[in-house]
């Protein structure tokens, strides 16, 4: 009984990623950040982000 737990395991173990899953999450990662490269960088992002910086020096006290 134990020979065949221990088979079973051996044979359904999955203590981590093969190269496989490696290169899939490595080449999503890199799509995910271009994609938000692309929109941090867009003018609409660009603009936003220049009118809250220049509100925000120009406030009164």
């Amino acid at each position: 009984m134990e020979l065949r737990s221990r088979i079973l395991h051996a044979t359904t173990a999955d203590d981590g990623m093969s190269t496989a899953e490696y290169a899939i999450g490595t080449i999503a990662a890199a799509a995910f950040g271009a994609v938000l490269y692309g929109v941090v960088t867009g003018d609409s992002i660009v603009n936003a982000l220049t009118k809250i910086i220049d509100r925000a020096l120009n406030t009164t006290v």
